[in-house]
């Protein structure tokens, strides 16, 4: 196989890894809203056996049923309805391990024929320790939902939203330095000739502005899994406004008062919205911006996907408020925030062969 071939062969594997990581967030993210994800108890790093047989299923269910979750909220479950819920987070587990397998396999084919630089050889070790490390923090992020730690009926068994939002990270970490290595291969950026100094500076603070803009679309999704783990799109179901003020009474009602930021859901949800504010504004600037600026072909076309994909997740995450949190829109607003994210690494990417003032 010529070079050529060889790094495009590199680059297609590289693109359904980070496809396949999309597909894991999205299932997880369904898997969530589902309630499904402590219906399994055990974890095993090869994968856990299936259910045959009505006996074995009985068996399960058992176990399910010495953990929080069954003892406090799901007492009344059937069999039938604790098979569909086993089934979810099942799939979400098995789609893992595909993943590991489909990244580990052609790894070290392409390792053994040369076809990968030294520098592609780093990312390689990287991207199978960070997906080693997603699955173990999987397994500890369904721990802390299995834990007797959840009393009174009042108490509703989750997993903990620092766990969730540390799981979901390096999901979306991972998925970005996947895509990005798949650019490299398949898209290289392109090289322009600047006319000026002061064109070139001008050019130059538009990537940082548009760094800046994929850095808030991280951190925005971050707080997200915050508002996923408490629950939080339930608490204030009204817009702009949360119920009839802009700062709602109970927002800092928590002590310690830094507590709020992560454990209170009215302050989580705030703090959602203003992330997700100021991200559309960032965006809405590049997007602007890019039409005055010097800049590759395609970074044109990528800062126009970014911002049209901005106002869509902006016009999911206010539907999806608005209508309480249906599965159906929840998964789509979460989904829209790793197409956002896609669309920010594009444009990135397209910026990284600037030349030098």
């Amino acid at each position: 196989m010529c070079p050529i071939k060889g790094k495009k062969a590199v680059g297609y594997w590289l693109l359904t890894c980070s496809g396949m990581v999309f597909i894991a967030v999205v299932l997880g993210g369904v898997t969530r809203l589902t309630e499904s994800g402590l219906s399994m108890v055990t974890w095993k790093l090869f994968g856990e056996k299936m259910p045959r047989t009505e006996a074995e299923w009985e068996e399960e269910f058992k176990r399910y049923q010495q953990y929080p979750e069954f003892k406090i909220k799901n007492k009344e479950i059937t069999l039938s309805e604790f098979k569909f819920i086993w089934h979810m987070e099942y799939g979400h587990r098995q789609w893992g391990r595909a993943l590991g397998a489909f990244f580990l396999i052609p790894a070290a084919y392409f390792w053994a024929k040369g076809r990968l630089s030294p520098g592609m050889k780093k990312r390689i070790l990287a991207f199978g320790t960070l997906i080693g490390a997603q699955g173990l923090m999987g397994w500890y992020m369904v721990k802390s939902g299995l834990e007797d730690r959840f009393h009174g009926e009042n108490d509703v068994p989750r997993v903990s939203q620092y766990r969730l939002a540390a799981h979901l990270s390096l999901a979306f970490l991972l998925y970005t330095l996947l895509f990005w290595s798949a650019l490299d291969h398949l898209l290289p950026a392109q090289a322009i000739a600047v006319a000026s100094k002061e064109a070139l500076r001008a050019s130059r603070k538009f990537r940082w502005l548009a760094h800046s803009a994929k850095g808030m679309v991280f951190l925005t999704a971050l707080s997200g899994a915050f508002v996923a783990g408490l629950d939080a799109g339930l608490v204030y179901n009204s817009f702009p406004k949360m119920g009839d003020k802009w700062i709602p009474d109970d927002v800092l009602s928590f002590n310690p008062k830094v507590s709020n930021i992560t454990e209170n859901p009215t302050t989580v949800q705030f703090d959602h919205r203003i992330l997700g504010t100021m991200t559309l504004g960032i965006i809405t600037a590049v997007w602007w911006l890019s039409r005055q600026r010097v800049l590759p072909p395609r970074a044109y076309k990528a800062a126009v996907a970014l911002g049209a994909m901005a106002y869509l997740q902006v016009a999911l995450g206010i539907t999806t408020l608005l209508t309480y949190v249906p599965t159906e829109l929840a998964a789509s607003h979460q989904t829209g925030s790793l197409v956002l994210l896609s669309t920010a690494v594009w444009l990135t990417h397209e910026l990284k062969r600037l030349p030098k003032v």
